[in-house]
């Protein structure tokens, strides 16, 4: 969607429009996903499908269309990932006071989850240059399980930096360090991402 389209839609979201709030949630969904399953580690993406939490996340975004007063590309954002965050928090606390056994989530039919694993490999490559032929659901796999190899600080980068599309300025003041220290922390956590898939392809030969 062009960033003129976004703005007419979040203009009207602004104004009570509930329709454009649908379609502009719409618009938001692949890279919705991508942050809930990223940002959701293995313990909540092993007990919950995505699927659950992004209609949660927006079910919750619409019941509440009456707080969005600040129609900007960047306000809705911040609204919808921290809306996202947060039940992805109460999720993961939630499983860690249950001390419950990890179950594997109940995968959906193949076709609806190659198009899941082919959006979702979309939002990664953002942050990732894939260098084999491999099939969607391990190459998303593959980039989720390096992801989770990084520290906090670094994850929360990537996604703020790739996946929502903050810009650094404002990724430096919501993490509270300047603008330089996120430029190296963003450089160091893409270069070890770039080696550590490829020396998982280096292993395959």
């Amino acid at each position: 969607m062009e960033p003129d389209e976004i703005q007419s839609l979040t203009d009207r979201a602004g104004q009570g429009d509930r329709a454009a709030l649908d379609l502009l949630l719409e618009s938001y969904l692949p890279e919705l996903r991508a942050f809930v399953r990223l940002r959701a580690g293995p313990m909540v993406r092993a007990r919950e499908s995505e699927s659950d939490l992004v209609q949660s996340v927006c079910r919750e975004v619409l019941d509440h269309a009456d707080r969005f007063r600040h129609p900007s590309e960047m306000a809705f954002k911040r609204w919808l990932y921290t809306t996202a965050l947060r039940k992805i928090v109460g999720r993961r606390d939630y499983y860690l006071a249950a001390k419950r056994d990890v179950l594997r989530e109940i995968r959906p039919n193949d076709d609806e989850s190659s198009r899941r694993a082919a959006s979702l490999l979309a939002c990664y490559q953002s942050f990732s240059t894939p260098s084999r032929q491999v099939m969607l659901q391990e190459e998303v796999e593959r980039i989720e399980s390096v992801f989770e190899s990084l520290s906090d600080e670094q994850r929360e980068v990537i996604t703020l930096a790739h996946i929502v599309g903050l810009p650094r300025a404002e990724i430096a003041a919501q993490m509270g360090k300047s603008e330089g220290a996120v430029r190296m922390i963003l450089h160091r956590a893409l270069a070890r991402v770039a080696r550590k898939l490829r020396a998982g392809d280096d292993d395959d030969d």
